[in-house]
């Protein structure tokens, strides 16, 4: 963000919440915006109409509408590696050449998965997908949260290195009725083809003929999968322009597909598409994503509040948190600008969460009483995702939007300040509908442009990921070379845990 830009909206007076409400009748006009099952009410936070008009102003001198339009016409986008971002493509909304591509592919995916239910592959109850990263949060989210749908097999999804993930994940599996789909952009993922060998050898074990001919590649490199042994009839190709943490929506969502039947993967389509429509051609004042892109830089980069909480008030979202964390901290826990240049103040928060109502028995301590201000976000339902007594949904509904009333109106205690609320603390409500395919999509679309939007405002690069390189090329080294010209801490570990002194 520029510093000028930052500095006149920092200079904006804050007023308490409890006098915003009691000042801006017209506030919850302004501030919650509902855009087809999802309401959102960003009314508890500290924006005034002030701040929405100055950040808007800072959208435009940051030009969005260039860069989102750039987004969905498959331009390089992802300026470091020459490349384009096209996830909203896999939707319907894109380049029409990128569009059609991803049509072909979807239609590929839906036959393999047409023959493998008409048992072309044999008996198959069970599916073990094996990816990481983004590989494995989306499908796992997906099929987490709609499994209420009718999930048709056993799906276990893998992503730790540690063999303890991949036994127990296996322990109530059996070989002769286990499909695996093998999850990897490059088809080198390291961990990955480790954790894929490892079920191979399970197969055998458990006399399965041909082992992999029970397998699915999932991948943007469909040579390497046929080098590894999987038969091209069953590679399932996505594009290159495909990021991994924006990939559940291609072959990579072939279990949750497999699983929950492709009506439901199409809906999940559906649903982002929509909100894709909404962020591209809503005005900025209406835009649900770059609003909320808003709230985030105030809390960012004006107040410096360094995290951001994400509490689901259901059950069937409870993965939701980790889901973000990889979206938004891996897209946009950078330090340069798209020029190279040193970014100008902090970039992402660290986004963490967990699932109401435990997360008031554990966090919520913290977030009333703490000394550090910390922007939270409630996310429920109002239809319920189970049969049981309403009771425990109203208890949870109740529950969910007290404590966005007590962050807000604090508690004054004059005799005991052990037992007083400062109050004040901004938070941020999504309620959807229900948690169904559709409104699930467009609800993890709205994270991804939210997650854009940021990076426009701070004119960086999410789309590419190099954080992550360094680790991994030192781990590579030391199993190449064996453990040299390290720190003395890193080689007395090596020597006390692997012998490698």
């Amino acid at each position: 963000m520029p510093s000028s830009a930052l500095a006149a909206i920092a200079a904006l007076p804050q007023a308490d919440l409890k006098t915003i409400f009691a000042t801006d009748p017209g506030r919850l006009d302004r501030l919650v915006l509902t855009q087809g099952s999802i309401r959102f009410d960003w009314s508890k936070t500290h924006l005034t109409q002030e701040m929405l008009s100055a950040f808007q102003a800072l959208a435009q001198e940051q030009g969005f509408v260039a860069r989102r339009d750039a987004l969905f016409a498959g331009e390089a986008v992802n300026n470091t590696e020459g490349r384009a971002a096209e996830h909203p493509a896999e939707r319907g909304e894109g380049h029409p050449d990128s569009v059609a591509y991803a049509k072909m592919l979807h239609t590929r995916m839906r036959g393999l998965i047409d023959a493998i239910e008409a048992g072309a592959l044999g008996e198959i109850r069970h599916i073990l997908h094996i990816g990481i990263g983004g590989s494995a949060l989306g499908p796992k989210l997906i099929v987490d949260a709609l499994d209420g749908d009718g999930v048709r097999y056993d799906v276990a999804i893998v992503s730790n290195v540690d063999g303890t993930a991949l036994e127990r994940a296996l322990a109530d599996f059996d070989p002769q009725t286990t499909l695996i789909a093998i999850a990897s952009k490059t088809f080198t993922t390291s961990e990955t083809m480790l954790n894929a060998a490892s079920a191979i050898n399970w197969m055998v074990e458990g006399g399965v003929d041909d082992p992999y001919g029970r397998v699915i590649a999932l991948t943007a490199a469909p040579d390497k999968a046929m080098e590894w042994g999987v038969d091209e009839t069953r590679i399932l190709p996505f594009s290159e322009s495909v990021g991994g943490r924006y990939s559940l929506w291609s072959s990579i969502g072939f279990p949750a597909a497999l699983a929950l039947g492709w009506d439901a993967f199409e809906s999940l389509l559906e649903g982002a598409a929509a909100m894709d429509r909404h962020f591209r051609l809503s005005d900025p004042a209406e835009n649900a994503p770059l609003i909320a892109a808003f709230v985030d830089q105030y809390y960012t980069r004006v107040l410096g509040c360094q995290t951001r909480a994400l509490f689901a008030y259901d059950e069937r979202l409870a993965l939701l948190p980790s889901y973000l964390q990889q979206l938004e901290m891996e897209s946009n826990g950078k330090a340069v600008q798209l020029d190279g240049s040193p970014v100008d103040g902090p970039t992402a928060p660290i986004t963490w969460g967990g699932v109401g109502t435990d997360a008031q028995h554990a966090v919520f301590q913290l977030l009333h009483q703490g000394t550090i201000l910390t922007p939270v976000e409630f996310i429920a339902s109002i239809e319920q995702g189970h049969a049981l007594d309403p009771a425990h949904h109203r208890a949870l509904l109740v529950n969910c939007f007290a404590q966005g009333a007590a962050l807000m109106q604090g508690k004054e205690n004059a005799a005991d300040p052990a037992r007083a609320y400062p109050g004040n603390r901004p938070s941020t409500t999504i309620l959807v509908d229900d948690v169904t395919p559709h409104i699930l999509g467009a609800l993890l679309a709205f994270y991804e442009h939210r997650t854009f939007a940021n990076a426009v405002l701070m004119g960086i690069n999410p789309f590419d990921q190099f954080g992550v390189e360094l680790g991994k090329e030192i781990a590579k080294s030391i199993e190449a070379d064996g453990p040299q010209g390290f720190d003395p801490s890193t080689m007395a570990l090596m020597d006390l845990a692997l012998g490698d002194g």
